[in-house]
Order: structure tokens, then sequence, then C-alpha cells
């Protein structure tokens, strides 16, 4: 069996290329629906098995990119033909590149084009470091396309409305630029092969079955992306894609070896169905995966087909099929008998950047929330769970808000939790911008031994970022030595909350002198008078309140950088500049300065100035005062 992944912006016509090739001989196999996320297709064509995994589109869905692409042969991009909607197909382009999978290009609906195929194709090489090769070329009756010329065979074909193509003679139309076109197909191939590039210095013509092993080498080798075009809705083209598909994707050895690994499978996707519970699609990539028998650490369970009812109990070497009841089986994850390893890294997906928190409707549903959680947490590879530190609750970092609303979704339906989504707060400071000092004396009497300390402690203001140091220069032994840590934990323990209700930071304490009793002085004593003498002192000179910056990285196609500027000002952020990526074509890395509370703000803008291509990744940089307008909003929120 070979797999290929189908890639795309939304609104492509993915999934209906899916059914159109798995319907080319009769109807298709089993299938799996991740709702929202994939789906999975099995079907045969000229007596091979194939499977499809069909990712849904849009910049929230792209988790489940990496581990299907580890899972497959060769990745199928679908775009639409039109040139000014190339750049939504960037972030796909750029997956498939890091990857190394070898990829062809579809532009689909060419039957309501909008741009002529070459505008498309030079809006696509944007995005791609492999130089895209044009296979077919469009033959046109005015502004309409009715069929193509193949440019390796040189047969023309002309499209039949519900039937498949019909084989014509080359219209006198299309020769020259079909000429124009074969001629660039065959330089581009030339560049990786010594007799053809002979052949052309010498004005041979190379034969036919040649150019197509060349053109086979190439693809598989990721050297070049082949370009078809059609229109999956009306069966224009799917029979030559699919034969392209079936003559250069290479075999399961070579994503073994892809992964420069010798494990037995790949978990390319996860879900949790209700009243089954978690399934895993496996890919068996290094030898026979049987039920029962140990992979990933731990037995398996049992191996059913698409269906999670069809019984497999085995799969063969690049064959698919769920595995059942193997809780400690997760996708984007490496199996072999004894454990199991992350994806390399090119499998990862992007940072999730857009943070909730969330609580359960009702207090008793805490722990099946938690439970929940971690469950999706290894079905979900675009998911992060983490901890508030403040209230405790737990924060969600996903893809974006409809990816929230899919996992929310999932948490009420299938665990049962109703839950509340709010804001993150961000992580408010407070400090001081003055020195004082402060004579503090604990005295207690309860009947029994009382209590008794006097300190005399400095309260001042550090550098930005310094945190907290305490030190001290009493003389005399006015403080004896074993209370002087319990001083330090006191005040300590006063700079939790500072009069704002926020951590204070940046400060020192000196314990100056003090005074203690023979029999009233304790390490308690002393540890609240320290505490009561920082309170005072804060009281005494205010704080001010302290906001996070967080250090942003955009990736985005260079196409929106210079939108960007006018946006980051409108957030209050500061410009750092931006570069072109290193590696991703058509790529920059804008990088800013910006307050954390305006994260959220960040998201929303950038989805909707880079038609949702741009992700950012973020990271605490430092402190910074707030301004006055800006107290009550952040103190409310």
């Amino acid at each position: 069996m070979r797999v290929f992944t189908v890639l795309g912006p939304s609104n492509s016509g993915k999934s209906t290329l899916v059914q159109a090739l798995a319907g080319l001989e009769g109807s298709p196999g089993k299938s799996l629906s991740v709702p929202g996320v994939a789906s999975v297709t099995s079907f045969g064509f000229m007596g091979e098995d194939w499977a499809a995994i069909d990712i849904a589109g849009g910049s929230e869905n792209l988790g489940p990119v990496g581990p299907a692409l580890a899972a497959s042969d060769i990745a199928l991009v679908c775009v639409p033909a039109d040139a000014d909607a190339a750049v939504l197909a960037a972030p796909y382009m750029r997956m498939v590149e890091e990857a190394g999978v070898p990829c062809i290009l579809f532009i689909n609906r060419i039957d309501t084009a909008q741009s002529r195929i070459s505008e498309v194709v030079s809006a696509l090489q944007t995005y791609s470091r492999h130089h895209i090769v044009l296979r077919e070329v469009p033959i046109r009756d005015g502004d309409q396309i009715t069929g193509f010329v193949d440019l390796v065979s040189e047969r023309a074909w002309k499209f039949e409305d519900g039937k498949h193509s019909v084989l014509i003679e080359m219209p006198d139309s299309v020769k020259e630029r079909e000429e124009e076109a074969r001629a660039e197909l065959l330089e581009s191939y030339a560049d990786f092969d010594d007799t053809l590039m002979e052949e052309l210095i010498e004005d041979k013509q190379p034969p036919v079955e040649e150019v197509y092993e060349i053109a086979s080498r190439t693809l598989q080798h990721h050297d070049l992306v082949a370009c078809f075009m059609g229109s999956a809705s009306q069966g224009h083209g799917i029979t030559r894609l699919m034969k392209s598909l079936r003559h250069d994707a290479p075999g399961v050895e070579v994503a073994q070896e892809r992964l420069a690994t010798e494990a037995l499978a790949v978990g390319a996707l996860a879900d949790v169905i209700r009243h089954l519970g978690k399934v895993v699609l496996l890919r068996a990539t290094g030898g026979t995966v049987a039920g029962g028998a140990p992979l990933g650490g731990a037995n398996l369970g049992s191996v059913t087909d698409l269906d999670a009812k069809t019984a497999l109990g085995t799969l063969a070497p690049g064959q698919i099929g769920l595995a059942v009841k193997s809780d400690h089986l997760s996708a984007g994850s490496l199996f072999d008998a004894g454990a199991s390893a992350p994806l390399p890294g090119w499998a990862s997906v992007h940072a999730s950047s857009y943070r909730r928190l969330i609580t359960p409707e009702h207090e008793k549903d805490d722990s099946r929330l938690l439970t929940a959680l971690d469950r999706l947490s290894e079905i979900d590879p675009g998911l992060r769970v983490s901890q508030d530190e403040k209230t405790g609750n737990p924060t969600l970092a996903t893809q974006g808000p409809l990816h929230l609303r899919r996992v929310l979704a999932k948490i009420a339906d299938d665990f049962g939790v109703a839950v509340n989504e709010a804001p993150v707060p961000p992580a408010l400071r407070e400090t001081i911008r003055r020195s004082t000092e402060i004579h503090h004396r604990h005295r207690k009497q309860t009947g029994g031994a009382g209590q008794f300390a006097d300190v005399v402690v400095e309260l001042r203001p550090e550098a930005r970022g310094s945190g907290f140091a305490f030190s001290e220069t009493v003389k005399g032994g006015a403080v004896p030595r074993n209370y002087i840590p319990s001083v330090e934990a006191g005040a300590r323990e006063a700079l939790t909350e500072g009069p704002m209700g926020f951590p204070v930071v940046d400060v020192s304490v000196e314990l100056k002198d003090g005074k203690t009793h023979s029999v009233d002085s304790s390490d308690f004593a002393f540890r609240t008078a320290g505490k009561n003498a920082i309170r005072e002192a804060l009281a005494e000179v205010g704080t001010v309140l302290l906001q996070p910056i967080m250090k942003i990285d955009i990736h985005v196609p260079s196409v929106f950088s210079g939108a960007l500027v006018p946006l980051v000002s409108g957030l209050k952020g500061q410009v750092l500049g931006f570069e072109a990526h290193e590696t991703a074509a058509g790529w920059d890395v804008f990088q800013l300065l910006l307050p954390m509370a305006a994260e959220d703000d960040l998201f929303a803008a950038l989805a909707g100035a880079t038609r949702g291509t741009a992700w950012f990744t973020s990271g605490f940089d430092h402190y910074q005062e707030a301004r006055k307008e800006e107290l009550a909003e952040l103190v409310a929120g």
C-alpha cells in the first residue's frame, strides 16, 4: 500500500479531489473521519492499494500535517487556479519542503480559472526552494480551458463532462506554447541527468520512456516539484494525476529512510471515539505490526481497518490500520517494540499561541476535566496544556479560536464536561521607586510563652530584572544569627502579594538592627516581624505596576511583511526588524516587542492582515512599568 497526504487551503477542493481519485475504479474502500481535522480513505487503482490522508484546510489545522507527512510516501498540494490565492498554500509548501517529502502540485478548478496557469505556477514558485515543473499545458477555446497536452508524451486530451478525457490531435493553437513549455521541462530535468543534457546539446529528441524515467526519479528524490492541472468536480485531469502518483510515488522504504529510524510504525493520527476509546492510525514502516505483539513499550491491542470494526490482525510494511485499546500509543510518535520516540523536528507543529483559561461549570467535574485534557493531549499535536500560576486552573494553548472551539466541543461531547473559557490574565508584577527604612516590633502575650521580635529593615528598589536580594548588617549580635533566615523568609512571604495583589519584584531587603528577648523570641516571631515590616514599607512607599513584555517572532509570507509595521504600532508594540527566513522560501521572520496583554489582539489582527498564513512564537523578554491609562484595564483583567 502507498499513502499520500492531500494538503491545501480551505475551499481549494481537496475533499472533492480525494473522492474523485478514490472513485476512479468504483467505490472507495474503508474510511476514517476525525471531524474538523482530517479524513483517511483507502481505495484501489490498477491492482494496487492506496490510502489518502485529507487534512482539513485552514491555518488552525496544521497540527496533524507533520505526522501525516511522516507516514506518507508523497504529498499532493491542491490549490485553486488563482494566482492571488497562491500565498494561501505557502504554509503547506513550507511544511512539505521541511519534511523533504516528494511533492505534486494540482491546480484545481481550471474550469473556473481566475488566472493563467503560468501565473499560478509563478506565484507558487515564490514559496518553493525546489523548481516547479509544469507537466501539462492547457488547451483553450477562448477563455475556457477545454483540455491539456501532456508535456512528456506530447499527447493532447480533450475534457468530456462526466466522462474520461478523449485523446485528440494536438491543436495548432497550442503547438508553439507546448514546444516552449516542453523545452523548459527538459532543461529542468537535464540538470539532474547527464545523458539528457548531452542529448539536448546535440539537438536530439530524447525517447519518451527516458523522460518518464527521469521525471519519476527527480520527483521521488524531491529534486523537483511536478505540477498538474484539472477539475476534481468535473473529473478532468484526475486519471492523469493518479497515474503520475502510481508511477512516481516511492515505496514505504523511502519514508522509513527519511525518518532515519528503524521504527516499526508511525502514529499518523488519533481520535477518541465514544464507546470505543482512543484509536491511533498506524502505518507500518519497518516490519510487520501485529495485534498482541509489543509496540511502543507495551502490547498492542487489536488492529482494525479504518472503519474500526473490520479486524486485520497484522499490518504488513506500508499498510495502515487502527490500533484499538492501545492507550500507550499516541499520534506524532515513532514506535518500535520496546519504546516510542518523537517524530523528527520538521514534523512538529508550530507554536500554539492562542491561550485560554478554562474551568468546569461544576466544581465536581474538576478531576474529569483533567482526565479529558490528558486524553486530548495524546491525540492532538497542536494542543498544549499548562497551569495558570495564580489560579491553578488549566490553561489551553491552541492553534486558534476554531481549534479551541473544537477542543471544548470534544470535552463536552465525548467526556460530558461543560467548561467555561476566559482570557489568560498577564503575569503582572509590582515594584517600588524609592527606599524606606522601617522599625517594626512584634510583641504578643497569650498566657504562656509570648512572642517578641524587633527588626529594623531597609527596602530598596533594584534594577529591572534583578528579582530579590536579602542582606544583613546587624552588629553586636542584636539579632542572633539563627533568627536572620526567619526575617528573610518573612520578607519573601510579604513580597508574594503587594498592595495591588501581585508579586513584588526587583527589590532588596537589608536587615540593619533589631532586638531579641531571651524567652519570647523565636523563629516564628522574627518571621512575622520581617513580614509585617515589609508590608508596612510597601504601604509607605507605594508600588507601581509592571506588565510583561514579550519578544515575538512572526513567521510571515514576505508579501505581508510591510503591512505588519502599522499593525504592531497600533497594538503599542515595538518593531525590532525583519529578515528573510534562512531556509523557507518566500517567508520573513518579523521581530517585535509586545505587551503580553496584547497577544490576543495580535493573534486576531495577524489572521486578518495575512489571510491566516502567519504564525508567531512568544517568549518573555522583560517587565516594563505600565502607563497610567493601562492600569485600570490590566488590574481588572
